[in-house]
């Protein structure tokens, strides 16, 4: 709630992230860069001066010195923006969802783009409601913060469709960071998820809970409200508890 009340998105991202070790990611393709990876024969049409040569004074043999190559990292945060992300069990003292998930997706953006990477964002709840293609550099943060400044709730939530979006356009493998309270059709978005991590994506999963979610208070007779299909339902909360 702190956090949240400061307002500028780029000072908060920057505290949040202030203290983390920043690291290349390492591709498992083979390259010619810093860091030696292994040796392998050498065959016809290999650059010569990739030739261990200390390698073939002990061995007669030729082999070509292969590196770990260096690369960046693609990544998509997808940020459910449903009626239900823009609700809070107490409106004085904790934030609706949808204002946690601006505050974690604009740390991750300044992590991610501090260290070279490119980063886009797709913000959904039964249609993709905002998409901004992967990019790298300071720019791309100025504008990822300012789409997350905008964010609103609104609507049901299609988690599964807005997963196979991503997956179409990511066209080599990356990072997919999913950020909802999963009020959704979980089996849809698990097969969804599953096919993400079958083409080789790494894929994580942010679940935001509302602490009334997790807890919920003992009101005695209740009317549950709906804020996605409008639907309600009187009950004993007590009695739901367990």
């Amino acid at each position: 709630a702190d956090l949240a009340a400061l307002g500028n998105l780029e000072f908060v991202a920057r505290a949040v992230v202030e203290g983390f070790l920043i690291g290349l990611h390492r591709s498992p393709h083979r390259g010619f860069s810093v860091e030696f990876a292994e040796n392998r024969p050498y065959v016809p049409g290999d650059d010569i001066r990739y030739v261990d040569w200390r390698r073939y004074a002990r061995s007669d043999r030729y082999y070509i010195k292969q590196y770990e190559e260096e690369t960046n990292l693609r990544a998509w945060l997808a940020v459910d923006v449903s009626g239900s992300m823009a609700w809070s069990s107490d409106d004085s003292r904790i934030v609706q969802k949808l204002d946690y998930a601006r505050l974690a997706c604009a740390a991750l953006s300044y992590l991610l783009l501090r260290q070279g990477d490119s980063v886009g964002l797709m913000c959904f709840d039964d249609q993709i409601r905002t998409r901004i293609a992967p990019r790298a550099g300071r720019r791309q943060l100025t504008t990822l913060l300012g789409a997350l400044q905008q964010l609103g709730g609104g609507g049901e939530t299609d988690a599964g469709s807005a997963m196979r979006d991503v997956s179409v356009r990511l066209r080599r493998r990356g990072l997919v960071v999913l950020v909802s309270d999963l009020l959704v059709d979980i089996s849809e978005t698990i097969k969804s998820l599953h096919y993400l991590r079958h083409r080789g994506h790494e894929v994580l999963v942010f679940h935001l809970m509302d602490p009334g979610e997790r807890d919920l208070p003992q009101a005695g007779d209740a009317l549950f409200f709906d804020p996605e299909d409008e639907s309600e339902v009187r009950t004993d909360s007590a009695a739901l508890r367990p």
